[in-house]
């Protein structure tokens, strides 16, 4: 009580003290952020900066327009567009691009939901542009968030009619010449006939050449653009994984096993018979699974189908009253009880919905009247009473519910309240094999019952299988011993000794969400690429299911790709390059006869190739060799060529030339409908590879 009462006297001092080490928090994160006013970028292209209070206000807002899309996805996604969008402009800008309605209604009109809208479309079936202006004037006052929304949106969609038109441009600047076209002729006609010796470098065992780490970065230096990358980290990590250990899935066992009989309890004095999940009444059933269970009571009627896959038998087949289990299943140890059964719990049924003009969620191309509807449902309602095979066929040309109609208007499995009550009432209590025509606010629905399964009504006792607090304290020390082992000793070495697995990640990238094995685990990446964060570093990460060590084996800054990575594609090429200088001096001999006998490769014939396959058989495509070969005069041999596959020396024995054509139209329109086409993908790459793009979301 003394010292609560200092408490007291003192509390204004406290309160103070707290406020005061609050604002120095607050103030230091402002100063560490470039103080009050100061406007903080995510990033920046060229100069030209992107503010991340608008960064994160477009990654919100998509966010909000794509349920399910996670943070860093959205991220990556509203990046790539904001260096698009100023990369894009700075070329509209050059290039004296502006656009106005006209382009941006043309814009709306690509969208099939507009220009096929029947809304929109005239007399002949076409897209109106008269009508669409008339329905956004009218919008304005009718629906004014919708107009306000379009508005927000206008700069994008004018932003991209610029964009289709500077694709245009581009595209329009790539023409093919008659000498274009001629290449393009004889490289697939002109053939060339030619002997070879062919030694593969596949005759050398990869094991005989070593590749260092040196030699791989120093080609990457010589190759930089073909090996450019961003900034990357490689770790390696463990999981240790908190899960229930065996004495623990026993002592859950055994507790669930308590609940199922009687038990006698000591109460006020003396012993109480307490019934169990299997004696007691039916109606207390659902408040004893509520207070026991870690899932609560549904009340629902469920069919066979709907009951756990491998033991729906088991359980469907019980008695009312009886009680099947215990058994495992999704992470639970569960006992079930049978409380009802019931036919017709659950109804197949299906329906065309005829909506009408006014009705709810009725679409905007729904013209008819109510009147127009009942009419059109009852005539359909004679058409399925004649023939019943028709309603598949008759729901999908009519129904306006876009949710049944391409699968013959069928809804299986309904149960109670799943349907509006009119519709619920008349699959309920109508015997399978009834039509009838059934009003809603949807509209008219044309209705037959296909069939009704019995369903039951069960109690569940669940009880989650999970670690208890001597096995979790038993995790949490083991992962802390090795977070700290790893940072003295070889991490390899002390995941052996803890008997746990050794990932390794070659290939982080600051946008990266997910981590191989692990999933989304943003936190290990921002750590990885943190400037706190040095190669060797260890930490330990908490987890969904454990705990994840983690060790910054490489840090790479050089805009090379990870060696790591390189050496899968690049090993193989200087191997190849140090096998075929081996090759080249077994290979001896002025003829193809004298290299022959050297090099032990027999003399073959490749005929009638062309340039444009430069398929030599058996071999492959060698685009080297046989430009060698149609460079040569008939009789001519070559020296000692490096091909893709191996070393090749050859003599040209004749080349047929194709002839010449009156015209080459043909050909001239195929090399610049490819080369056009080629173009436009090509050209946000292109910028992207000659812009200064500054991206700091990894340091946000």
């Amino acid at each position: 009580m003394a010292v609560l009462s200092k408490i007291r006297e003192r509390s204004l001092i406290l309160i103070l003290v707290i406020g005061f080490c609050l604002f120095a928090f607050v103030i230091g994160d402002v100063i560490k952020s470039g103080g009050f006013g100061v406007t903080r970028n995510i990033g920046s292209v060229n100069g030209t900066d992107i503010p991340v209070q608008e960064f994160l206000e477009k990654v919100n807002d998509l966010e909000s327009r794509q349920p399910g899309i996670s943070p860093t996805q959205a991220s990556n996604a509203v990046w790539s567009q904001e260096v698009d969008r100023i990369l894009f402009g700075e070329r509209f800008e050059q290039a004296g691009l502006r656009v106005g309605k006209e382009h941006v209604i043309n814009m709306y009109a690509q969208n099939p939901q507009v220009a096929q809208n029947p809304q929109f479309l005239n007399a002949a079936g076409q897209f109106d542009k008269a009508k669409f202006n008339e329905f956004l004037v009218n919008m304005k006052t009718t629906n004014p968030q919708m107009w306000e929304s379009m508005e927000r949106n206008t700069p994008v969609v004018e932003a991209s009619a610029m964009r289709q038109i500077y694709t245009a441009m581009v595209k329009s600047g790539y023409v093919a010449t008659n000498n274009d076209a001629k290449a393009r002729y004889e490289a697939e006609n002109n053939k060339v006939t030619f002997d070879y010796v062919y030694v593969p470098f596949s005759t050398i065992n990869d094991d005989e050449i070593t590749v260092s780490d040196d030699e791989i970065v120093a080609y990457m230096k010589k190759n930089e653009k073909k090996y450019k990358s961003q900034p990357t980290r490689s770790i390696q990590y463990v999981k240790i994984e908190d899960k229930a250990s065996a004495e623990d899935e026993l002592e859950i066992r055994e507790r669930i096993n308590s609940l199922i009989n009687s038990r006698v309890e000591y109460r006020d004095g003396k012993n109480d018979t307490l019934p169990g999940f299997k004696d007691m009444k039916l109606e207390e059933v659902p408040d004893f699974v509520n207070s026991n269970s870690d899932i609560k009571y549904d009340s629902t009627y469920v069919v066979k189908k709907n009951l756990p896959k491998d033991h729906a038998d088991d359980i469907f087949d019980l008695a009312k009253g009886e009680v099947f289990g215990p058994y495992v299943e999704n992470g639970y140890y569960k006992v079930t009880r049978m409380l009802d059964k019931k036919d017709g719990g659950s109804v197949k049924a299906s329906h065309i919905l005829i909506a009408y003009k006014g009705a709810m969620r009725a679409a905007p191309t729904v013209e008819i009247t109510k009147e127009e509807a009942k009419a059109k449902a009852d005539d359909l309602l004679k058409q399925i009473n004649a023939d019943a095979s028709k309603f598949g066929v008759l729901a999908a040309q009519n129904s306006d519910d876009p949710g049944s109609k391409n699968n013959g208007g069928t809804y299986d499995n309904v149960t109670p309240g799943q349907m509006v009550p009119a519709f619920d009432e008349f699959i309920f209590n109508s015997p399978v094999g009834k039509t009838a025509v059934v009003e809603t606010d949807f509209g008219y629905h044309v209705i037959k019952v296909d069939a009704k399964y019995e369903a039951v009504r069960i109690a569940t006792i669940a009880l989650e299988i999970r670690p208890s607090d001597k096995t979790g304290d038993q995790t949490y020390a083991k992962a802390s011993q090795f977070e700290l082992d790893a940072t003295e000793k070889p991490f390899e070495e002390v995941a052996k000794a803890a008997d746990v697995n050794v990932v390794d990640v070659a290939k982080l990238l600051p946008s990266d969400e997910s981590i191989q094995g692990l999933g989304a685990q943003r936190s290990i990446v921002l750590w990885a690429f943190s400037k706190d964060s040095e190669a060797g570093a260890v930490k330990r990460f908490d987890v969904s299911d454990g705990y994840v060590i983690a060790k910054l084996k490489d840090v790479n800054e050089s805009g090379l790709m990870p060696v790591e990575e390189a050496r899968l594609v690049v090993a193989p090429i200087i191997r190849n390059e140090k096998k075929a200088e081996k090759i080249k001096e077994k290979m001896t001999g002025d003829t193809l006869d004298a290299v022959s006998q050297a090099s032990g490769a027999k003399v073959a014939t490749a005929e009638n190739v062309t340039l444009g396959s430069a398929m030599v058989p058996t071999v492959g495509v060698e685009p080297k060799v046989v430009g060698s070969a149609f460079a040569l005069e008939a009789g001519k041999t070559s020296g000692l060529i490096v091909g893709k596959s191996g070393v090749f020396k050859i003599t040209t024995k004749t080349v047929e030339k194709a002839a010449e054509l009156p015209n080459y139209n043909s050909y001239l329109a195929r090399v610049e409908k490819q080369e056009k086409t080629a173009a436009v993908s090509r050209i946000s790459s292109a910028l992207k590879e000659n812009a200064d793009i500054e991206d700091n979301r990894v340091k946000m």
